[in-house]
């Protein structure tokens, strides 16, 4: 059984959808991961029975703590949703191709720091963008920079205004996200 461990900072309605779909696989949830003691994503891991961990930004950057944790609970993926911090060369040395992450648009466009949430639906409404989507990436040391797994697109219309293209994005979020970190997982030796 693979085990899979969630980096995220916010709510967490991606990481229950993903929590619900191993609930009945070969490979499960281990441990939620989150730089924000107040995220809501905690609660519902903790709902689900998994174990949460939360650090702090020298923990992560400047010591192994982290490293530690993911190390000692056997993690075979680590799965960033919604998690904005780039991850310290300790790990990204240990997890080398075990780590990736969701962004939502079509990368290469609308990528880099401070690209994230409203900010990349904006931008892409702003440039009359016809299509957006979400992309599956290895993550490496640059923001969005990682080899692409998998892409899914939607098409916008001429009204859309950042919710309505957000909403759009998170029906291809919760329908693709599960399963592609499922078969990455598959693919690991």
């Amino acid at each position: 059984m693979k085990k899979i461990a969630i980096f995220a900072s916010g709510s967490g309605t991606n990481t229950e959808r993903i929590i619900e779909y191993f609930s009945n696989n070969s490979s499960e949830i281990s441990i939620v991961f989150s730089n924000n003691k107040n995220a809501y994503v905690l609660e519902r891991a903790i709902k689900h029975n998994i174990e949460t961990m939360v650090f702090n930004r020298n923990d992560f950057h400047n010591t192994n703590k982290v490293l530690d944790k993911l190390t000692e609970s056997g993690i075979d993926l680590i799965v960033l949703a919604g998690f904005l911090w780039l991850i310290p060369k300790n790990i990204l040395n240990v997890f080398s191709k075990r780590i990736i992450n969701i962004h939502p648009a079509l990368l290469p466009k609308y990528g880099g720091k401070g690209m994230y949430g409203m900010n990349v639906h904006k931008s892409v409404i702003d440039n009359n963008e016809k299509e957006s989507g979400i992309t599956i990436h290895y993550v490496n040391e640059v923001y969005d920079d990682g080899e692409i797994i998998f892409q899914a697109k939607c098409k916008l219309d001429k009204n859309e205004s950042p919710e309505s293209v957000a909403t759009k994005i998170h029906e291809l979020e919760y329908k693709h996200f599960p399963v592609i970190i499922n078969e990455v997982c598959l693919a690991i030796h």
